[in-house]
């Protein structure tokens, strides 16, 4: 229960600039939509390559419209989740964005994800706890000083 709490708790996490569905039917340059999404061109090239996103195509420039912003949104969604761009790209499809990457999610893959992210978290604080006591010993300073120092 509350892994789905915090899900639906991520589901505002990602305003795409202030705008409304009704604002987003304008068509965005590619660096229109990385300065709205905070993300590089090299980003949006990325996701294009691997099938993402698809927008339209006039030359050589690309024209990303509202279902566009919606799939990105899904994506940056699912990264902040921790999932990778390929179960992404499984979640959300190749049908019409609908903005509920959350809503997608079977309470399998949920549980699992929760306790992916939590292995990945003692992993990062076992890692921390050894480079501070490196640090120490090589500093000089007692593990007990270390500790007061990295309290305050």
């Amino acid at each position: 229960m509350k892994a789905m709490a915090a899900l639906n708790d991520l589901s505002d996490a990602l305003p795409v600039s202030g705008t409304t569905l009704g604002e987003m039917s304008d068509e965005a340059t590619i660096s229109e939509m990385a300065a709205e999404f905070g993300v590089s061109l090299r980003t949006l090239r990325f996701y294009e390559d691997r099938r993402l996103l698809r927008p339209r195509r006039e030359g050589s420039t690309r024209l990303y419209g509202a279902a566009d912003r919606l799939r990105l949104q899904m994506i940056l969604k699912g990264k902040q989740l921790g999932f990778t761009l390929t179960e992404i790209g499984e979640l959300i499809g190749t049908q019409e964005a609908d903005d509920d990457f959350e809503g997608k999610l079977q309470p399998a893959q949920v549980v699992t994800q929760i306790d992916h992210l939590e292995r990945q978290r003692r992993e990062i604080e076992d890692a921390i706890t050894r480079l501070r006591a490196t640090h120490a010993r090589l500093a000089g300073i007692s593990v007990a000083e270390q500790r007061h120092a990295a309290s305050q």
